[in-house]
């Protein structure tokens, strides 16, 4: 079950509640009685690897023709090099 932030808007007081996705948000304060808001922030995910954003497609595209022209360039050059 998820674990939501309350902060009372009236004396300022934060909490914590451990609620189900179908429980109604809690509305008042437990220690005021004053009207309570829900505090969102950031989420414990992280997308580790590949394909996640959306250079990812491009960068192995364009770095795959970039080594080929290079490997053309030594082969010609070498070439080049043995002829004369």
């Amino acid at each position: 079950m998820p674990t939501y932030v309350y902060a009372c808007t009236q004396c300022g007081h934060r909490f914590d509640a451990v609620q189900s996705f179908s429980d109604d948000a809690l509305t008042v304060c437990p220690e005021c009685g004053g009207p309570l808001r829900k505090q969102y922030g950031s989420i414990g995910v992280t997308f580790n690897g590949g394909g996640f954003y959306r250079t990812d497609s491009r960068a192995s595209s364009g770095g795959g023709g970039g080594s080929e022209t290079s490997s053309k360039a030594e082969t010609g050059s070498s070439s080049t090099t043995t002829s004369a």
